[in-house]
């Protein structure tokens, strides 16, 4: 049963990837949600590397409450982070998640926060 939910999520996923990628103008918000936290990533697919990454289990993340709350947190963390890098503009990557729940949250955080998508 978990091996077809992920093999269903992958197609999903590379359905969505294989309409949006990250270039240096506007680099990628990639959405990766466990059972515990919550990722995101700002990512240049042109060069292939990180610009900036928050995480609800970093250091730097100091915020208590539901795994929403913590979304939301999470999106103005990577939010304010990408400003400070000089990035307003991003294509969101929910990766292959249903946009509702903690990655409409943390697309809301990061739209409060300052970025354009």
């Amino acid at each position: 049963m978990a091996g077809k939910k992920l093999s269903r999520r992958d197609r999903i996923k590379k359905g969505i990837r294989k309409r949006l990628t990250g270039s240096e103008s506007r680099p990628r918000l990639s959405v990766y949600r466990s059972n515990k936290g919550i990722y995101a990533q700002i990512i240049n697919d042109v060069t292939g590397s990180t610009i900036v990454s928050a995480s609800s289990l970093s250091k730097d993340f100091s915020s208590n409450g539901n795994k929403s709350e913590q979304s939301v947190a999470v999106g103005k963390l990577v939010a304010e982070k990408a400003i400070a890098a000089g990035i307003k503009e991003v294509v969101f990557d929910r990766n292959g998640y249903l946009y509702h729940g903690r990655v409409k949250s943390l697309a809301e955080g990061a739209r409060e926060a300052g970025l354009v998508f």
